[in-house]
């Protein structure tokens, strides 16, 4: 810039300018460049973090995302007449046949493995693949939202609770109605079925208010038929890598125990290279945020 601003403008004044005056003016015209290099660099990176901030939010107590819609309920309708279905052919092919500790027996086992299923399932989910994983994506993104905002479940009506499991229900469980009449079989399938569909009721209960929950709801709890809400309460804390069964809570003990989920953890490492959330957790992610329209009220 000095060699143009000589050319431009006669030698005459400018040495009629003092001499002492000559490196103040130089100092200026460098600071000016520096100040204005270093005010504009900051600007795009606040518009990122501040996008960043604003996409994450906790549902409003009457947000849309959790109330039921006629789909909901006849999805749930629909899952609960195949259960309905197969749970008459268990027990009128029971009293046909006069075997009923088979058809027992079998819904037992039922209930037993739903247990151990919803623990495989959650632990799956809770540690691999995004909201973009074919078929079970938005399941995925609704668990992660789930760990930070864990009050919402109770807040969530009981078809929209259940409609995506009673979906997958009645998909499964009506070609079985067709296929099969043995009364094990569906003594099994009923009872396997029905604790599958309703263990998001069963999730939502370990997460309410003891005051607030059915008697019937809060006995079963106490005594280990359904998954009580302090056993549930473990698994909201940190390391977030145990309790993972939510129909019962049976299976629990003898898997955290026996450490099978770190050892399946391991294995998939390995043999895949993928690293489960729970290695890297907790973080911002899954830490869980206060209901303050709760502790407002």
């Amino acid at each position: 810039m000095a060699v143009s601003f000589q050319t431009k403008y006669p030698p005459r004044p400018i040495t009629n300018i003092p001499r002492t005056h000559r490196p103040s003016l130089l100092h200026v015209r460098v600071t000016c460049s520096a100040t204005t290099t270093t005010t504009t660099k900051p600007q795009p990176n606040r518009e990122k973090l501040v996008v960043e901030k604003r996409s994450v939010s906790p549902p409003l107590s009457n947000d849309p995302t959790l109330q039921s819609t006629w789909t909901h309920r006849l999805w749930v309708a629909a899952g609960c007449t195949t259960l309905a279905v197969s749970l008459a052919k268990s027990v009128t092919g029971g009293v046909g046949s006069h075997f009923w500790l088979e058809p027992a027996l079998a819904g037992y086992a039922g209930y037993i493995l739903a247990d151990l299923g919803s623990g495989v399932y959650h632990w799956a989910i809770d540690n691999y693949g995004d909201e973009s994983t074919p078929l079970v994506g938005s399941q995925i993104e609704a668990f992660q939202g789930h760990h930070k905002w864990p009050w919402t479940i109770t807040r969530r009506q009981f078809a929209n609770n259940l409609h995506a499991l009673a979906r997958v229900i009645t998909f499964t469980v009506l070609p079985l109605d067709l296929a099969f009449n043995d009364p094990v079989v569906h003594g099994f399938v009923s009872t396997f079925a029905f604790c599958i569909m309703f263990s998001q009721q069963f999730h939502a209960w370990a997460h309410g208010t003891k005051s607030k929950l059915p008697p019937l709801v809060v006995a079963l709890q106490d005594t280990g038929v359904l998954v009580s809400r302090k056993q549930h309460g473990e698994h909201h804390r940190a390391p977030y890598n145990n309790n993972y069964c939510i129909v019962s809570g049976a299976w629990n003990k003898v898997l955290d125990e026996s450490k099978a989920f770190e050892a399946l953890e391991m294995a998939l490492y390995f043999k895949l290279g993928v690293r489960p959330r729970s290695w890297s957790e907790p973080n911002s992610e899954w830490t869980e945020e206060t209901d303050l329209s709760t502790s407002q009220a």
